[in-house]
C-alpha cells in the first residue's frame, strides 16, 4: 500500500489499522521522515523508547550482523505486549537495503513475530531499491514517500509549533517568515522554536512583519529571492546585483539557481490554478506569494505563459546540473541564467 497524498497519510498515522505489520517511510528530507515515524510510534506505543519492548537498529547493525534484524523481529515482548522494531537507514547501501527488504517480506508474510511492528526510516530510495519494491508490493506494509515541504506545509508547521508556546504571527508576518525558512524540516523546526523564544513563550503575542526585522535581519536568501523576482520581471541589472550581493553573503551559484527555480515554480503553480478557473490573485496567494511582492508577481503572471515557463524550466535544470559539476564557475552560470530569464521577460513585454 502506497500512501502519497497528505490526507491519506494523516489518516493512516492516526489509525494505521491492525493488519499493518510494517511501515516504510522514506524521502530526501529526513526531518519529515523522522516526524512521521515519531508520530506513528507515539500513536501505537505508550512508551516508544522503552528498551524492553523496542529495538532500534541502524544500517551499521545490519552490516555487522545480517541476522540481527530478523532476530529482533522474531523476539517476543518481555512485557507481553506489542513490540516495536525501528530501523534507520542513512543511505542506499546495497547490503542493508537487501537485508531489510528480505526481513520485511518474511515479516509481513507472518514468518516472524506477528505482534511486532517493523518501522523503517530511509533516505531517498530509488526505483531500483529492493526495500522500496518490497514495501510497495507487500499487502501488510504501508509505504509513505516524503517530499520536500511546500509553502503551505511550512506555514502549517509554523502555526502549530508557535501555538504550543501560545504565540503567533499575523498573516503578513507568517508569509514573511515562511519565505525565509529553509526547506529541510529539521532545520525549519529549529528556526521556528528560536522564533518562539524571540517572541516570548506564553506571552500570547502576535508578531507583525515589523517585529521580525531584527530577528530575520538581511538574509542571503532574501537577496536571492529578490534577484529571481527581478530576473523574471526583466530587470537584469538589479537581478545581477542581487546575485552578487548574495554571493558576498556566502550564497553560491547552486542556491541562486534554486531561487530562480522556486520563483518559476510559484509562477507555474499560479498559472495552472488560474487555467483551472481560479482568480489570478487568489491563485498567487495559494502559491505562497509574499504580500509585498504580490503586485510585481501578478504583473509577471499576466505576461508569462505555461509554455514559456516550461522552456525556462529546462534551462534551470541544465544550470543546476552544470553548477554541481566539479570545478564549474557556478556564479557565472547563475548570472548567465538570470540574463537568459531577464531577456525572455523583456521579449514578453516586461
Amino acid at each position: 500500500m502506497i500512501l502519497s497524498r497528505r490526507p491519506d497519510v494523516e489518516r493512516f498515522l492516526k489509525d494505521p489499522g491492525a493488519e499493518i505489520r510494517a511501515v516504510l517511510i522514506y524521502g530526501r528530507d529526513r526531518g519529515v521522515v523522522r516526524d512521521r515515524a515519531d508520530q506513528l510510534a507515539k500513536r501505537l506505543f505508550a512508551k516508544p523508547d522503552d528498551p524492553f519492548d523496542t529495538a532500534q537498529l541502524t544500517e551499521g547493525d545490519l552490516d555487522a550482523s545480517p541476522a540481527k534484524l530478523e532476530e529482533e523481529l522474531s523476539a517476543l515482548s518481555m512485557m507481553g505486549g506489542r513490540r516495536l522494531v525501528r530501523l534507520r537507514l542513512t543511505g542506499e547501501k546495497a547490503g542493508p537495503d537487501k537485508s531489510a527488504a528480505e526481513a520485511l517480506g518474511r515479516h509481513v508474510d507472518g514468518q516472524l513475530n506477528p505482534d511486532a511492528m517493523f518501522l523503517i526510516e530511509a533516505g531517498a530510495l530509488g526505483r531500483e531499491s529492493a526495500l522500496r519494491k518490497a514495501g510497495e508490493k507487500a499487502a501488510g506494509c504501508a509505504t509513505i514517500p516524503c517530499y520536500e515541504d511546500e509553502v503551505g506545509d511550512l506555514a502549517r508547521l509554523t502555526r502549530e509549533t508557535l501555538s504550543k508556546d501560545r504565540v503567533g504571527l499575523t498573516t503578513e508576518a507568517l508569509d514573511l517568515f515562511v519565505s525565509r525558512l529553509p526547506k529541510e524540516r529539521g532545520v525549519a523546526r529549529a528556526e521556528i522554536e528560536r522564533l518562539a523564544l524571540y517572541i516570548g513563550p506564553g506571552s500570547g503575542a502576535q508578531a507583525t512583519p515589523a517585529d521580525l526585522v531584527d530577528f530575520l535581519g538581511v538574509e542571503p536568501e532574501a537577496s536571492l529571492s529578490d534577484a529571481a523576482i527581478d530576473a523574471f520581471g526583466g530587470r537584469l541589472g538589479p537581478a545581477q546585483a542581487g546575485l552578487r550581493r548574495a554571493a558576498a553573503e556566502g550564497e553560491g551559484g547552486p542556491a541562486a539557481v534554486r531561487a530562480v527555480g522556486y520563483h518559476l515554480g510559484r509562477l507555474r503553480r499560479t498559472l495552472t490554478l488560474h487555467k483551472n478557473g481560479a482568480d489570478l490573485t487568489a491563485a498567487a496567494k495559494a502559491s505562497g506569494v509574499f504580500w509585498k511582492n504580490e503586485r510585481e508577481f501578478l504583473r509577471q503572471a499576466r505576461a508569462w505563459t505555461l509554455d514559456d515557463l516550461m522552456a525556462v524550466q529546462a534551462e534551470v535544470v541544465a544550470a543546476d546540473r552544470a553548477c554541481k559539476t566539479a570545478g564549474s564557475p557556478d556564479q557565472l552560470i547563475a548570472e548567465r541564467l538570470a540574463l537568459m530569464v531577464a531577456g525572455k521577460a523583456r521579449r514578453l513585454g516586461l
